[in-house]
């Protein structure tokens, strides 16, 4: 192989091998066949020649950061309901947000859907982020009924990520009832609601399945969720588990948001006797391809479970503190043997390094020490959790043979000037941000350079796909005191 052209990249710096090691190279050279790493050299001998004919990467090269739980249409609130519930006169919580919420998901349509999730997707790619998990639950039309084509609102979003050029699992949620105790037959759910729900678990896997069958694994794929105990009673949770291996395959992911409210767990615990982590163990979804969203409100027996199982935990912490829901317990779950996922969820920024710096500061706040979480450990969050959460256990490092994502942390900003090369590590996760990254590669190819996405104006798709949706104040405020 000659090493030239767009193929080759020389890196001044790179995070290589796994990402929870911390072992950051100089002169670096990376060559891609395929779509994967094939040349990972160290202190190259080779690397002037690579930085004059390929791609030379200036700063630090990681490994592309994985947004494992993110909600695009969420996007059109950024801004509207942080002062409180969503009047910003009068405090709030996450049930009044849900409200404000709710009235962006019953507006939007198959072309409405794609053009915003296009300008989030592309957000995301602006920000090093190479793949993400998309919790789908915005299934049907504005009244409920299916589209002529059931799977119109999640094909919207699998074309949105690939004209923004970011991998995606595509987490198809199971949502049939609005609350805990609700049934089947009586599932209480809101107008709005009606779009989430499938009406049964045998109607929603063969929806899954459908949707399963359109996309070829190479950059997009399918996985599932349970929306929450809320919205599936425990009489179908085993159904909807053992469905989704027999649909999507034994090695399918399987996402949840799980205690991520104090009310949730009691109301859960009132109702069956134990909390939704006790519950999703009795339905038999606690396993290393599951996934808990959230996960803020855990006793030891729920931590210890979720350990043993070797489950993920998806920490979302710049929307469970937007929301007041409360701290992760990164730190004992990691001691249990749980591992940790990031997401952006709400997308009240959508910055992985904000993420994971939030996992450490909500830590010193609770416990009153510092450093409980090495720099190594949450990139590694960002990194090789989230792609082990989204079925990628291929990404996420580099290494010969995985996939060719990447993202390069310019160390020129005001932010990090002056960072010392023994230190980069914990000067990019405490200090570095978003607009600290220059260039974002998926399989090889240059989505993002010198911060600047090569397909389209990010601005402009998001400024009109959100001006579409006619979230104007009044609404926002209406919708928020009408709960």
């Amino acid at each position: 192989m000659s090493p030239a052209g767009p193929d080759w990249f020389a890196c001044d710096h790179a995070l290589v091998g796994a990402p929870a090691d911390g072992v950051v190279a100089d002169r670096v050279v990376l060559s891609v066949e395929d779509g994967r790493l094939a040349v990972v050299e160290a202190d190259s001998e080779r690397f002037d020649e690579v930085a004059a004919t390929g791609t030379h990467l200036r700063g630090v090269t990681l490994p592309g950061l994985v947004n494992a739980h993110s909600h695009a249409f969420h996007r059109a609130l950024r801004g509207r309901t942080h002062g409180a519930g969503g009047a910003g006169d009068e405090p709030g919580s996450f049930w009044t947000w849900r409200e404000v919420m709710y009235g962006v998901a019953g507006r939007l349509d198959p072309d409405g859907y794609h053009a915003l999730a296009r300008g989030v997707f592309g957000e995301m790619v602006l920000a090093g982020i190479t793949c993400v998990g998309e919790f789908h639950y915005l299934h049907h039309d504005v009244d409920g009924r299916p589209h002529a084509d059931a799977n119109a609102m999640g094909e919207a979003v699998l074309a949105a990520a690939a004209e923004a050029g970011i991998r995606i699992t595509l987490l198809d949620t199971l949502y049939l009832t609005a609350g805990v105790g609700d049934t089947l037959e009586r599932p209480g759910l809101s107008p709005v609601q009606q779009r989430f729900s499938d009406g049964s678990v045998p109607s929603w896997l063969a929806r899954l399945a459908d949707l399963s069958s359109r996309v070829d694994g190479v950059a997009a794929r399918v996985g599932a969720a349970l929306h929450s105990v809320r919205a599936v009673p425990a009489a179908v949770a085993g159904e909807a588990v053992a469905g989704v291996a027999e649909v999507l395959g034994d090695r399918s992911v399987l996402h949840a948001h799980v205690s991520e409210q104090p009310a949730e767990v009691a109301a859960c615990v009132e109702a069956h006797g134990g909390s939704p982590v006790v519950l999703l163990d009795r339905a038999g979804a606690l396993a290393q391809r599951f996934t808990a969203v959230h996960g803020v409100w855990l006793d030891d027996g729920d931590i210890g479970l979720l350990g043993s199982t070797g489950s993920t935990v998806c920490a979302c912490p710049t929307t469970e503190r937007d929301l007041a829901d409360g701290v992760v317990p990164a730190m004992a779950l990691r001691d249990a043997g749980a591992d940790l996922a990031l997401g952006s969820d709400q997308h009240v920024v959508i910055d992985l390094l904000e993420e994971a710096r939030a996992v450490e500061a909500d830590l010193r706040l609770v416990t009153q020490q510092r450093g409980l979480l090495s720099p190594a450990s949450l990139i590694a969050a960002a990194t090789t959790g989230g792609a082990r959460s989204l079925g990628w256990p291929d990404a996420g490092r580099i290494e010969v043979g995985a996939l060719a994502d990447l993202c390069v942390v310019g160390l020129d900003s005001v932010r990090l000037a002056g960072v010392s090369r023994r230190d980069v590590l914990a000067g990019i996760v405490h200090a570095g941000t978003a607009a600290d990254i220059t260039h974002t590669i998926v399989g090889g190819r240059t989505v993002v350079a010198d911060g600047q996405h090569t397909g389209f104006d990010v601005a402009e798709a998001l400024r009109t796909s959100i001006a579409a949706v006619h979230l104007d104040a009044g609404h926002t405020e209406q919708g928020a005191r009408g709960r």
